[in-house]
């Protein structure tokens, strides 16, 4: 069967058409006629091209290319009216008008050649008959008989399709379609069956065929056992509930709160398909950060083991061309590299696309937003515990992927759903509920309400972000540094005290560079665990109720995380060390009686002691070595008095100190109490303790696997911002846990990165003026945690105070401010 297209509407058009404003129908005209009206005025005003690619002259098939985008539709004409004419571009798909641009283009060329008028009269009269698909208020399968169909064709057709709604085939009916064509290719007879039409039937019998054997394979559907055998760990209820209707919808939009598991539904959906569909190739497409966490789940969840069976996407484009070419099960991309890989993943062919945090894409009309819609496969899972956001525009965009056609198209539901006042301006929608039926089929979204007694009490997440080339770089260098100690020692088997205090300072840094640059350089702000965090509080504090607790070693991820709150207008408190004892009890009050503060920030000062049950959800920015220390955090809202499941999410680093931990220790070994988690920077070890110690830090240091640097341009486009340091909050030392805040001096004596923002002189005098009260409060109370700045002498006892200074460039600019702070007060006096 040939390939070609459509039917023929001979409407009458207009000779003289007033100009139609863009923003608003003319009282005189449907909606549908003023978006027909906008399309036919736009095309006539257009420079495309034009290119005949048959010998007929009129009803024919046209090639219009646009010489500004660079890209070309087929179109076909049938004749003047809507809905007989028929274009390959996307708004000739949704629009249901029946018509676009360029096919209003297309028209208007053809009716100035000579003889337009005569043959737009007689119509379209080929002596083929044709299979078609129209596209005119909804898709239907249509078929025309032509001039030499035979009369056992049409007495079939007769029988199959409705002649009174122009030859339509009914949606019940699209079995007998095979039967049907069958009849007409033993005629004889040319048949000319359009590959839109024939996709569209294979689709809806695809569908019924799946049902069924889903309905065969699991009969007792999400109670079934099987599916509890299905993944490496069991699955609740309503998640293989979401399992199954994925499958079954084909391409599905999973919208459940976040904690309920979307990413394991998308894994056991893919499985069911993998075993019993025949799929051998899934794209994930996901930010950044996510890309490790994904590889990591989808072996834990699937088993599935290697990088075959699961492969992230890195490097340039030649490693990228490689990494495309090979026989993986499952590759992970993200938003950023879709434009660029196109062409690599069309020849990939990915069969299933999973499309996780589907709503850091906002503006759907972006680069990767445009690129994603253009990736082709039969199925296709968008994750998003947040499908509406902001506008209904939103939503449209997103079920847009899923399904193109299933909300129809934009102008029809704003119109039908957008409530404006008097001068054209949204000020609310109507009737959200049919939206909702309309979207039934296709997608499935529970609250944490619904499901509550399926949930567990607790749920812990290890959730890999990777880390900017600039926090790599310090990470690196600090690694270097305790490498040579490291080889030292197993030289020797001893290390000097200096190199004990080198070691240790070294291994706080790298634990500090994997939340962000700022911790180390209190300047710039390169990191991505702030941005995900708030991109984590975006989604949660969707419910008006929810809050959450944020615990770090060091109160500079305080001043980050804060950053991002403020700019949320989210309300918070800080709590640490240096907070005095009689102010900690308001903090605490307000946390859980003002709706409006919704994170409570801590140090480990507030990892005992506290209840904060009216909090489900606890982050770690960065983990504690002793798992004591993991415990008494989480047990701050893990504990009696929590009436709603608890989730814990540790932010891990890919490929650094903070992976190392996870795969050696895996937090069931407690190193000695004070060595790395707020023990002062003087530590003296020797024997078997040093030996301990020593192979500790071999095991981490050398299992933190490969990472891979973010760009800043990644950084963005994946919510992840990069926030230039401005002037620091003054807050005082945790003298008992943030003391390790302080070991952030370039130990191997390198010089540091260029720092692009200069440095402020009284941020430094206050970080000093905030170190030293602590200094003093640690010199006054000898059962408290040394501070790093007080040094003891063993012999005598006396304590001596010993003061960083800030970078050169800073110090000189205080020491003139300073200067000439006092000139002026002599001047004063005298």
């Amino acid at each position: 069967m040939k390939s070609a297209r459509q039917n023929p509407n001979s409407t009458p058009r207009p000779s003289k058409e007033l100009k139609l404003s863009r923003t608003a129908a003319p009282t005189d005209l449907s909606p549908v006629d003023w978006q027909r009206g906008l399309r036919r005025q736009f095309g006539r005003e257009q420079a495309f091209g034009l290119e005949n690619l048959t010998s007929e002259p009129f009803f024919s098939e046209f090639r219009v290319s646009n010489p500004v985008s660079k890209s070309s539709y087929r179109v076909a004409i049938r004749g003047r009216g809507p809905g007989g004419n028929f274009c390959s571009c996307p708004d000739y798909a949704t629009s249901e008008l029946g018509t676009c641009k360029h096919i209003e283009f297309t028209l208007d060329r053809l009716e100035k050649k000579r003889g337009a008028r005569s043959a737009f009269a007689r119509g379209y009269q080929p002596a083929f008959s044709e299979l078609y698909l129209r596209n005119e208020g909804m898709r239907r399968v249509h078929f025309r008989a032509g001039t030499d169909c035979p009369t056992t064709v049409r007495e079939a057709a007769a029988g199959l399709f409705d002649v009174e709604h122009s030859g339509m085939l009914p949606d019940d009916r699209f079995d007998e379609l095979e039967r049907f064509m069958a009849i007409a290719s033993n005629s004889g007879h040319e048949l000319r069956a359009y590959d839109d039409a024939l996709d569209f039937v294979a689709g809806r019998r695809d569908a019924v065929r799946r049902a069924a054997k889903l309905d065969q394979l699991f009969p007792r559907g999400a109670a079934d056992p099987k599916l509890r055998s299905l993944l490496k760990v069991p699955l609740y209820p309503y998640q293989a509930e979401g399992a199954l209707f994925a499958v079954r919808a084909g391409r599905a939009l999973i919208g459940d709160d976040m904690g309920l598991g979307k990413t394991i539904q998308a894994i056991a959906a893919t499985e069911i398909l993998a075993r019993h569909f025949g799929l051998t190739k899934v794209l994930v497409i996901c930010p950044t950060s996510l890309k490790y966490q994904w590889q990591s789940e989808i072996a834990r969840f699937s088993g599935r083991q290697g990088k075959n069976a699961a492969r992230v996407i890195n490097g340039g484009r030649p490693q990228r061309q490689k990494d495309y070419a090979l026989d993986d099960f499952c590759k992970i991309t993200n938003y950023e590299k879709l434009k660029a890989d196109l062409d690599l993943i069309d020849a990939w062919a990915p069969e299933l696309v999973i499309v996780d945090e589907a709503q850091r894409v906002k503006n759907w009309n972006t680069i990767a937003a445009r690129a994603l819609k253009r990736i082709d496969s039969s199925y296709a899972i968008v994750l998003t515990g947040t499908p509406l956001e902001n506008k209904l525009e939103e939503l449209i965009s997103i079920v847009q992927f899923v399904d193109q056609h299933r909300l129809g198209p934009t102008w029809k539901l704003l119109h039908e759903h957008q409530v404006k006042d008097e001068a054209g301006r949204v000020t609310g929608y109507k009737e959200l509920q049919k939206i909702g039926q309309s979207l039934a089929p296709v997608m499935i979204r529970r609250r944490k309400s619904e499901v509550l007694r399926q949930l567990p009490s607790r749920t812990d997440q290890n959730l890999l972000v990777p880390m900017t080339e600039m926090q790599m770089g310090l990470h690196q260098q600090n690694a270097d540094v305790v490498a040579k100690i490291v080889q030292r020692w197993r030289k020797t088997k001893f290390l000097s005290d200096k190199d004990q205090r080198r070691l240790t300072c070294a291994l706080q840094n790298m634990r500090m560079s994997c939340n962000s640059s700022y911790l180390l350089d209190q300047e710039t702000d390169h990191g991505v665990k702030a941005d995900e965090l708030a991109a984590l509080f975006d989604k949660l504090f969707a419910d008006p109720e929810a809050k959450a607790v944020v615990f770090s070693q060091w109160t500079r991820t305080h001043d980050i995380v804060i950053r991002r709150l403020e700019a949320r207008n989210v309300g918070y408190v800080s709590f640490h060390g240096g907070i005095p004892s009689e102010k900690r009890p308001a903090l605490i009050e307000r946390f859980r009686d003002d709706p409006a503060c919704r994170v409570f920030l801590s140090t480990d000062a507030g990892s005992t002691g506290l209840n904060l049950q009216n909090a489900s959800t606890l982050v770690n920015m960065d983990l504690p070595w002793n798992p004591a220390v993991l415990e008494q955090r989480i047990a701050r809202i893990h504990r009696i008095g929590q009436a709603r499941p608890v989730q814990v999410i540790n932010f891990v680093s890919k490929g650094t100190i903070e992976e190392g931990m996870l795969s050696v220790l895996a937090f069931k070994r407690s190193l000695s109490a004070g060595i790395l988690d707020g023990g002062g920077s003087e530590i003296s070890l020797g024997g078997s303790r040093l030996n301990r110690f020593m192979k500790e830090v071999e095991g981490v240091t050398g299992s933190m696997g490969e990472g891979e640097a973010v760009t800043s341009a990644e950084e963005v486009t994946s919510d992840a911002a990069v926030y230039d340091a401005g002037v620091a909050r003054e807050a005082g030392a945790d003298a008992s846990v943030d003391a390790g805040e302080t070991a952030i001096a370039r130990v191997d004596g390198s010089a540091a990165p260029p720092r692009s923002p200069k440095p402020d002189p009284w941020q430094a005098l206050a970080q000093i003026g905030g170190q030293f009260i602590a200094a003093l409060a640690s010199a006054k109370n000898p059962d408290a945690a040394p501070h790093p700045w007080i040094e003891r002498d063993p012999a005598t006892g006396v304590q001596n105070l010993k003061m960083p200074l800030p970078s050169p460039e800073a110090a000189g600019q205080l020491a003139n401010m300073l200067s000439a702070l006092a000139d002026s007060l002599r001047g004063r006096m005298a």
